[in-house]
């Protein structure tokens, strides 16, 4: 008698894309568990080598100054401004020591920069010279980009701005919580002023933190404290815990 076909290679090809389809949704699983983690990481991944060259030929580039057209961060955000790296132009770099913050300053403030790095939120601003405004997100992991500016800085902290020739110092004197339409704080000023500005709790309103001009210096010049933090990593560790 004839035997009936064998079934057993169409059974193999069910379990393989049983498998399959297993550990696509292991894969995604992860994703959604480790969202988090991995966009944090995405985050402090990013550590571009400043130069005072660099930084006169970023200074020249067009960016967007749309502080409203910016989103918030989130895994898609992150991983692609991560891909795009290069189209942030770095101006220069930010250290509060009190509050672990060392991060790259990019001109203008598309999401793209911000996703990275604090930016800048005018086209003629200048370090020491006025007001020198700039934004950063605020995460929900407390070490990274400026949401230390919420959990940690207070008045009479001490931040400093480097276009990697000279070093800013400014020391702390007003910290506020202000509506999201406040976009006055980032006009010219007659005082040489620094003006940082990220979300509260809530996302619907901003924290500002204000501070003075104390002193200018060259980066050779500069305290050696401050040399190493500048040549720290970017916003992943607290070097300065004790400073």
């Amino acid at each position: 008698m004839d035997q009936e076909p064998k079934k057993q290679p169409k059974k193999r090809g069910r379990r393989w894309l049983y498998r399959t389809l297993f550990a696509v949704l292991i894969v995604i699983s992860l994703g959604l568990i480790f969202n988090e983690q991995i966009k944090n990481w995405m985050v402090t991944s990013y550590q571009p080598k400043v130069t005072a060259k660099s930084v006169k030929k970023n200074e020249k580039k067009k960016a967007n100054f749309d502080f409203r057209s910016a989103k918030s961060l989130n895994f898609q955000t992150v991983a692609k401004a991560r891909m795009n790296s290069k189209k942030i132009h770095v101006v220069g770099e930010i250290l509060v020591p009190k509050s672990g913050i060392h991060l790259t300053i990019g001109k203008g403030v598309s999401n793209t920069t911000l996703a990275l790095a604090a930016g800048t939120l005018r086209a003629n601003q200048k370090m020491g010279h006025g007001n020198y405004p700039l934004a950063g997100h605020h995460m929900i992991k407390k070490n990274v980009l400026f949401s230390p500016l919420y959990y940690k800085t207070k008045v009479g902290d001490n931040i400093y701005l480097t276009n990697m020739k000279k070093i800013y110092r400014y020391k702390v004197y007003r910290r506020t919580f202000i509506a999201a339409t406040r976009v006055d704080v980032v006009n010219q000023t007659k005082a040489n002023i620094v003006t940082l500005v990220t979300c509260d709790a809530t996302g619907a309103g901003r924290l500002m933190i204000r501070g003075k001009l104390t002193k200018t210096m060259t980066y050779a010049k500069a305290p050696k404290a401050i040399q190493k933090g500048f040549a720290a990593k970017f916003n992943n560790h607290n070097v300065f815990e004790g400073y």
